[in-house]
C-alpha cells in the first residue's frame, strides 16, 4: 500500500531568544545591556506580521534574524550615542505608507534611526523598507546586508511591489545630493525627484513627511573631491574634519543628538503619468512641509549635542 506523502510541517520563524541555560560563551561576554536590548527587540518583532518562507525569508530576502541583529546594535546607538528623541510617531497610519525624509551625514545613519523609531516607538511596531541607491550593491558585503535587513534597490517595481503588499517604504528624494551636501548647506533641502510622487499616486499611498535634525552635523562636509570620486567609482568623496585625516576612524559620526519629527499624512490624487510640471507642484508641497519641519526643529534645539 502506497504511503501518503508526508505533509511539510509549518515552521514559525521567530527572533532569537536564548534561554539562560543555553547561553554560549559569546552570550556570556556580551554586555548585559545588549542582551536586554536583544530580548526587547525580539518582543517588538514578534508583533510584526511577516510572510516568511520555510527558510525564514520573505519574498524580498528579508531575514528576521538579520533584522534582529542589526536592530540590537542600532538601538544601542539610538539610545546611548545619538540619544534620539521622537515626535509625532502616532501620525503613522496602518497599512502601506511612503515615508519621505531629508538625508545627510555621509553614512545613512538617519535611515537606520528612523527604522529603529518605527519598530521600537510606534504602536503597532513597523519595519520600514529602504530604497537603496543603485551603487550600494556594488560595495562588498553591502548588497546582502541591505537585502537581509529589509532594504531593496530603489527601482519603481520594487517600491510598487512593497506598497502593494501593504509595507511601509522610506525614500530620500535628495539622494546622494543630500548625503554629500556641504556643512554650509545643512538643512537646506536639495533637489527632490518626482519618482516618489508618481509611486504614491499609482498606489494611492499616503506620504508621511519626516524631518531629521542632528544628522546634518554628524559628519560636517568641508569639501567634495569629485575627480577622486569618479576615479574610485563613488558618488562622492567627502572631506570632513576627521576624514581622511584619521583614516577609517575618521568615518565615525560625531555624537550629535538626533530629533526625528513625523508629520501628519499627506494624501494626493491625480494621474501618475501627468506631465512633470503638474507632478512637481505636488512634490513641492511635500518638500515645503519637510523644510518647515526642519526649520522648526532646528529653532527649538539649544545645542547639536543635547
Amino acid at each position: 500500500m502506497a504511503q501518503k506523502p508526508r505533509e511539510r510541517a509549518e515552521k514559525k520563524w521567530k527572533p532569537r531568544r536564548t534561554p539562560p541555560t543555553e547561553q554560549s560563551w559569546f552570550d556570556l561576554i556580551r554586555p548585559t545591556v545588549l542582551r536586554e536590548i536583544e530580548d526587547e527587540v525580539a518582543e517588538r518583532l514578534e508583533r510584526i506580521p511577516t510572510s516568511l518562507n520555510e527558510y525564514g525569508y520573505d519574498r524580498w530576502g528579508l531575514d528576521i534574524r538579520s533584522v534582529q541583529s542589526a536592530l540590537t546594535m542600532a538601538v544601542a546607538l539610538y539610545r546611548y550615542y545619538f540619544r534620539v528623541e521622537v515626535f509625532g510617531i502616532d501620525n503613522l497610519p496602518d497599512g502601506k505608507m511612503l515615508l519621505i525624509s531629508n538625508h545627510a551625514g555621509q553614512i545613512a545613519i538617519d535611515g537606520a534611526m528612523i527604522g529603529v523609531a518605527t519598530v521600537m516607538e510606534a504602536e503597532p511596531p513597523r519595519i520600514i523598507r529602504g530604497m537603496g541607491e543603485y551603487w550600494l550593491p556594488t560595495l562588498p558585503f553591502v548588497s546582502e546586508a541591505m537585502v537581509r535587513t529589509g532594504s531593496v534597490v530603489g527601482t519603481p517595481k520594487n517600491c510598487n511591489d512593497l506598497l502593494d503588499a501593504g509595507e511601509a517604504v522610506i525614500a530620500f528624494p535628495e539622494g546622494v545630493g543630500g548625503m554629500n551636501k556641504l556643512f554650509a548647506e545643512r538643512y537646506k533641502l536639495q533637489h527632490f525627484g518626482n519618482g516618489f510622487m508618481r509611486l504614491a499616486l499609482t498606489n494611492d499611498t499616503p506620504i508621511i513627511p519626516v524631518a531629521v535634525v542632528g544628522s546634518e552635523e554628524q559628519a560636517p562636509g568641508l569639501a567634495n573631491l569629485k575627480p577622486l570620486a569618479r576615479l574610485l567609482g563613488m558618488p562622492a568623496f567627502p572631506i570632513t574634519p576627521t576624514f581622511p585625516l584619521l583614516g577609517p576612524l575618521g568615518m565615525l559620526p560625531l555624537p550629535v543628538k538626533y530629533r526625528i519629527y513625523f508629520g501628519t499624512p499627506m494624501n494626493f490624487r491625480g494621474d501618475p503619468d501627468d506631465e512633470d510640471a503638474i507632478i512637481r507642484k505636488k512634490v513641492a508641497r511635500v518638500k515645503d512641509r519637510i523644510q518647515t519641519m526642519l526649520a522648526d526643529g532646528v529653532a527649538e534645539r539649544e545645542s547639536i549635542f543635547w
